[in-house]
């Protein structure tokens, strides 16, 4: 009974982790093919998780949450708004980069914006993730559901990485290819 029970848990994670990456291939797969996107893998976000895995595991909570709380939503909107929401594209541990600042967390998503706006046409919803997933350090609230849920599994997973709960490797060994 236990060994069943066990499987029955594996198999259900692995079939979350196959409609995830379902996902990911019909909404983003420019973002996933981007060379910028793939970059993040070189930075590491808390503890020593990569920033791209971070983004892909953003991801993958938010349709969790969403789905799990039956909150109707844009599933694409919020896909692609939680794999750009930490689109800052530099290493924010680094004291000597250029335009260092100490207050990345609050400083970070309006960079991430200002990148992820040069490269895709990002709708309104997409902008109002990137631009107040740090909430409350970004004092004013997201607008949209996709951006509350965004949010919430941000905050989620960045505790899990900080507390070290859910460790990366350094690089990122997510693939999605098409």
């Amino acid at each position: 009974m236990k060994k069943e029970k066990k499987i029955s848990k594996l198999r259900k994670r692995y079939n979350q982790r196959k409609e995830l990456y379902r996902l990911l291939k019909e909404y983003a797969p420019d973002i996933l093919e981007s060379q910028n996107f793939r970059s993040t893998r070189n930075y590491i976000q808390h503890g020593t998780m990569p920033v791209h895995r971070h983004c892909i595991d953003v991801a993958q909570q938010s349709i969790l949450i969403s789905r799990f709380l039956g909150i109707p939503c844009s599933e694409r909107d919020l896909i692609r708004g939680a794999l750009l929401h930490d689109y800052f594209l530099y290493d924010w541990h680094d004291k000597t980069r250029e335009n260092y600042q100490s207050l990345h967390g609050f400083y970070h998503p309006g960079i991430a914006l200002k990148n992820a706006s040069r490269e895709y046409n990002l709708t309104l919803r997409e902008k109002d993730i990137i631009k107040k997933h740090m909430w409350p350090l970004t004092v004013v609230p997201p607008r949209c559901r996709e951006a509350w849920i965004v949010t919430t599994a941000d905050k989620y997973c960045s505790l899990l990485e900080t507390l070290r709960l859910h460790k990366g490797t350094g690089k990122s060994r997510v693939r999605v290819t098409g």
